[in-house]
């Protein structure tokens, strides 16, 4: 966005902060060219449309994609939450987030964002904005702490 001021920023340790838990999950279910996503938070579920597959198997958003839009949704959610906290009028907010994978079955590596904030604040209050949202982003923090993940059977 034109006009707004940058930071980029790396993983500098993680901050462990309480809050009220959250139950949240996420529902994919494929069959044939029928694809379905259903997201919840604490009971509200929410569908939305992802495409399938051309060959009609699979999702035609892959994971790691999906890995790089819940870092650049929670950054920039948690951008709002954080200036109203600060009192920070935010006029406009863009989020990307890359990292590079080097190949089935690997993590990713290089995972880095960047944000542009369109504000009236002086570009010193931003700065703070911006480490402040960065070390309380709870997608952030997950990935930092390298959290387990389990595969449930039945």
């Amino acid at each position: 966005m034109p006009g707004m001021g940058a930071a980029r920023f790396r993983h500098r340790g993680s901050t462990q902060l309480s809050a009220t838990a959250m139950e949240i999950s996420a529902i994919v279910s494929h069959s044939g060219m029928e694809h379905a996503v259903t997201v919840r938070t604490d009971g509200n579920a929410r569908e939305f449309a992802i495409p399938s597959m051309e060959s009609g198997q699979g999702s035609g958003v892959n994971g790691g994609e999906f890995l790089l839009l819940a870092l650049a949704t929670c950054y920039s959610n948690d951008l709002y939450r954080e200036a109203a906290q600060m009192g920070i009028t935010l006029q406009a907010v863009a989020v990307e987030a890359s990292a590079t994978f080097s190949g089935p079955g690997l993590a990713a590596a290089d995972i880095r964002y960047r944000a542009r904030v369109a504000s009236p604040a002086d570009a010193s209050t931003i700065a703070d904005l911006l480490r402040r949202t960065d070390a309380v982003a709870e997608v952030h923090n997950t990935v930092r702490a390298g959290v387990p993940v389990t595969l449930v059977t039945d």
